[in-house]
């Protein structure tokens, strides 16, 4: 990209076009984590919408205008990423459509606004090296993500880094994470962008961009043997899975003359006749409270995975509690010559489906949907051993919070080997969510190097293994049975597992932090 005088800028700065370039850009980096006619990431894509942002901004006459650009790619991106809510609160919810629609909007433009300041922090101290100015933006973006990942019980559903499950980068997971992998995509999309055709004559470019090239074929290399070694060190033989998607209608789940007893009964007949060794209901597959079932219906199907000389376990979501004590979203385990049911209880809730926020019931009175202020589980709870394995249970979008499931990767010695998670996106209906959804799901398997079992209400039921590959699916929208086979893996913890259960995402903030004080402190140097 030729240099351009303030003149020039200014002119392109203003330019009208520049506005509806961010829309579409926007939407495309939306498109790229499921591409609306297959539902796979796009991994070239999301670096090309970037590409395209960085160019704007840098095109941008003042810091403000470059804001309100970055701000207007944030919000159109997520309205494109999370559209889908619309189902849930007009559709299921019965929220006027009008008003839905402007709450959704509300949420992008609330969550675009933390893009749109970063990028007027970067045209404010913007350092005149471009080797600089491409880190400082991808490290203020990167703190970005974090923000919208963490603050306000956070919703990083959509983040930039999950569009490179495959792909060059989806080498970076195992060492710094999906956020780390936006830091990278965001440094490459605005050194693109700064490049000047008298780089091309610059030998110190060339010696970058080789350096990036070595860095991440040796990355590469790396991980390639620890995959290796971690199929050297499976814990035993695959595992044989029966994985239950009951495709219960979303606005009859709950209904006491329909939802309820066609999943009493469909689930019940399905837990007595499989054959698995692990078998698995998603969430919320039992939709009442255990003292609420009919006697004896819970011992009835549990019965057969608590035998002493039994060979099978069974995980299923179900609610518990009470009022006097509270209710959490849970899922107990059952496995042979156990008398003590294992359980786990959900620790990250979502806002307004099981927990309302302060200062917002007037919003959920306003839909028809069963909600609740759940109980949360703590953190790290132990898992589930059955078999040599040791399986560790997430529920709904839980696995979206890679540093929460890290919590239990501190001891490689009891990490798990692993990880099933039981999701009802129901109230989705068949949209995108799902294959988001999914390929949130492959990257914590990239990041941790462990298998995720999917069990789920509607979809992406499937098995995932250590690689991040999709070895096993069922069809959504539709009632079946998933059976499968899923081997644990063991051994050493991937770089990331080790320094997320110990300190969180606290160094990609002190990084990214470091990185904006020294872009600061270097501004105006050449």
């Amino acid at each position: 990209m030729m240099a351009i005088g303030p003149e020039h800028q200014a002119r392109a700065g203003k330019a009208w076009w520049l506005w509806p370039l961010m829309l579409v850009a926007g939407v495309a980096q939306a498109f790229s984590l499921a591409w609306p006619w297959g539902g796979e990431p796009l991994w070239w894509l999301q670096l090309l919408s970037m590409v395209v942002l960085a160019w704007a901004v840098l095109k941008a006459a003042t810091p403000r205008r470059a804001g309100l650009l970055a701000w207007l790619f944030a919000t159109s991106w997520l309205c494109a990423t999370f559209w889908w809510l619309y189902i849930s609160m007009h559709t299921y919810g019965g929220l006027a459509a009008p008003v839905t629609a402007l709450a959704i909007l509300g949420l992008a433009a609330f969550l675009g606004g933390y893009y749109g300041f970063a990028v007027w922090v970067f045209r404010k101290v913007q350092p005149s090296n471009r080797w600089w100015a491409a880190a400082l933006f991808a490290a203020l973006w990167m703190l970005a993500e974090l923000a919208r990942g963490q603050w306000w019980t956070g919703f990083p559903w959509g983040a930039g880094g999950y569009a490179h499950v495959e792909g060059p980068l989806s080498v970076l997971a195992r060492s710094v994470g999906v956020y780390g992998i936006g830091f990278v995509a965001a440094f490459l999309a605005a050194a693109v962008a700064l490049w000047q055709r008298a780089d091309a004559r610059r030998p110190v470019w060339w010696v970058g961009v080789v350096g990036l090239v070595v860095v991440v074929a040796g990355l590469f290399w790396q991980r390639q043997q620890a995959l290796l070694a971690a199929d050297a060190t499976s814990t035993s033989a695959p595992m044989s899975l029966a994985l239950l998607q009951g495709h219960i209608p979303q606005d009859e789940k709950f209904m006491p003359g329909s939802g309820i007893p066609l999943a009493l009964d469909w689930y019940s007949e399905r837990l007595r006749e499989a054959t698995a060794s692990l078998v698995v209901a998603p969430e919320t597959a039992i939709p009442l409270l255990p003292k609420q079932l009919p006697t004896g219906y819970l011992e009835e199907i549990t019965s057969r995975y608590t035998q002493k000389d039994g060979k099978q376990a069974l995980l299923v979501g179900i609610p518990l509690g009470n009022f006097t004590e509270g209710y959490t979203n849970s899922a107990l385990g059952f496995v042979p010559g156990q008398k003590q049911v294992y359980q786990y209880d959900k620790h990250h809730l979502v806002p307004f489906g099981e927990f309302i926020p302060p200062f917002f019931r007037w919003f959920t009175e306003m839909m028809n949907i069963p909600l609740g202020d759940f109980n949360r589980g703590h953190v790290g709870q132990p898992s589930l051993a059955f078999q040599g394995e040791r399986i560790a249970p997430n529920i709904c979008y839980e696995d979206l919070f890679g540093e929460e499931l890290g919590v239990r990767f501190e001891n490689p010695a009891e990490a798990p080997t692993m990880m099933v998670n039981l999701s009802n996106i129901g109230w989705f209906g068949d949209s995108l969510a799902i294959d988001q959804h999914l390929a949130i799901s492959r990257l914590r398997t990239l990041e941790f190097e462990r298998p995720m079992v999917r069990a789920t209400n509607t979809g992406a039921t499937a098995v995932i293994n250590h690689r991040g590959e999709v070895t096993f699916s069922l069809p959504g929208d539709q009632r079946g049975v998933l059976l499968a086979e899923v081997q644990g893996r063991t051994g050493s913890v991937t770089p990331y597992a080790w320094w997320v259960s110990r300190f969180g995402l606290w160094p990609l903030w002190g990084l990214g932090l470091l990185a904006v004080g020294v872009a600061y402190l270097r501004r105006g140097r050449a």
